[in-house]
């Protein structure tokens, strides 16, 4: 039987990158997927790709109102078993000195404000049916980045809001369990534009991974997979890097 059948799952930022890859992953499992996104395009093409057991739902991370809307419909419908937190944004050249409080309160926002508010409501409505919730970190939230500096906190803020998380529904014995993955360069829509730009950014990021190469989005989902369903029931609280060696030197 497929690992995740019957079993109803949202993944925010599901329309590009690592979550993309994570909702095609979790509808070839058996999962209902809800694939929610900004980008109403993005998100119904992944959603179609999947077919008859994903939606999409329009959803900006920064709107609590939404996602109370968004898990109280789900509710309604049978419940949620599984949240993937993978809505994210980063601005390189980010130094402490050039950093503006625009660009920090929009990073905050996206990347910390919005997994706050996805697992503070989508626990609130698995606790008594139980799930599994997966927040997308980064190894930058572990070592840091003197160019990233917004996104490195925003990260830094997802591992241990995380863990935080994790204990308080095992104190509380809601059968929730809290994990974070921390990727290292992945090849996404949001590198990209970097990599097009310098010819010589690739192998310069490729050599940050003792495996010489960047990650691909897939390979993430394939750990977030494992974290959501029923192999992972002991795991709560983790931070699991996926990141070809980068934090072992």
């Amino acid at each position: 039987m497929a690992r995740m059948a019957r079993k109803t799952v949202v993944v925010t930022g599901g329309g590009s990158g690592i979550g993309a890859a994570c909702a095609r992953w979790l509808g070839r499992e058996g999962a209902n997927v809800v694939v929610a996104d900004i980008n109403p395009a993005k998100g119904q093409g992944v959603a179609a790709e999947i077919g008859s057991s994903a939606r999409f739902a329009a959803l900006d991370v920064r709107d609590e109102a939404a996602w109370q809307a968004l898990l109280a419909d789900l509710r309604a419908q049978g419940g949620v078993h599984g949240l993937v937190n993978a809505a994210g944004v980063a601005h390189v050249d980010d130094t402490l000195d050039r950093c503006t409080r625009a660009v920090w309160d929009f990073t905050m926002g996206v990347n910390l404000d919005g997994v706050f508010l996805g697992t503070k409501h989508a626990i609130a409505h698995m606790r008594e049916g139980g799930g599994s919730i997966v927040n997308i970190a980064s190894v930058l939230a572990n070592t840091g980045a003197a160019t990233a500096m917004a996104y490195c906190a925003s990260k830094g803020g997802v591992w241990l809001l995380t863990r935080s998380a994790a204990l308080h529904c095992a104190r509380a014995r809601y059968p929730i369990r809290v994990n974070t993955v921390h990727p290292g360069y992945i090849r996404t829509p949001m590198l990209d534009p970097y990599l097009a730009a310098d010819p010589t950014l690739e192998q310069g990021l490729a050599a940050c991974h003792p495996l010489g190469r960047l990650g691909r989005p897939e390979e993430v989902a394939d750990l977030v997979l494992f974290l959501l369903s029923d192999d992972a029931r002991f795991v709560n609280g983790a931070s699991l890097a996926i990141d070809g060696g980068y934090l072992a030197e």
